[in-house]
């Protein structure tokens, strides 16, 4: 069973020793070394960053981040052996219930790389909609995504079919 609790400083440096990302991902493996997600948001005033936890032991993270008031911006990384497995869906469905127990929280919005369709089609099973495209600079290299949102009322109407 997998449940969340708030990141520890102790979880830093497992998650940073983990294998390297399969070659089909390896473009997203940056978020869990130095100069990344942990170091970007960890500690950062009105973030969460949440640990995912199995049997005790830290198998992802998530990162809820104040993007504007009432909205949230989302973040995802796994373990690289839980890729596949359908970890990120329970993941996010969890982050998504921690996010909307805060009733000041309206909405979840994130970017998903245009090049990464399997992450595309769980956040579109979710019921997260467009809302535009982005270009982010990572290590120095121009990057484009597409942007998504989900408000309090949709994820609900969804949770309950």
């Amino acid at each position: 069973m997998i449940l969340l609790r708030p990141l520890r400083n102790t979880d830093i440096p497992l998650i940073k020793s983990w294998p390297e990302y399969p070659p089909e991902f390896a473009m997203l493996d940056y978020c869990l070394r130095d100069g990344g997600w942990l170091d970007q948001y960890a500690g950062k005033p009105e973030t969460a960053v949440l640990a995912a936890m199995d049997r005790g032991e830290v198998i992802g993270f998530s990162v809820l981040s104040r993007d504007s008031p009432g909205k949230k911006e989302f973040r995802i990384a796994l373990h690289p052996q839980r890729i596949g497995k359908g970890t990120g869906r329970i993941i996010l469905r969890l982050t998504l219930e921690y996010a909307f127990a805060d009733m000041t929280v309206t909405s979840v919005r994130l970017i998903v790389r245009k090049n990464n369709p399997r992450a595309q089609s769980l956040y579109a099973s979710f019921r997260f909609k467009a809302t535009g495209e982005c270009t982010e600079e990572i290590h120095g290299k121009p990057v484009e995504f597409f942007c998504m949102e989900i408000d309090r009322r949709t994820f609900f109407l969804e949770k309950r079919k």
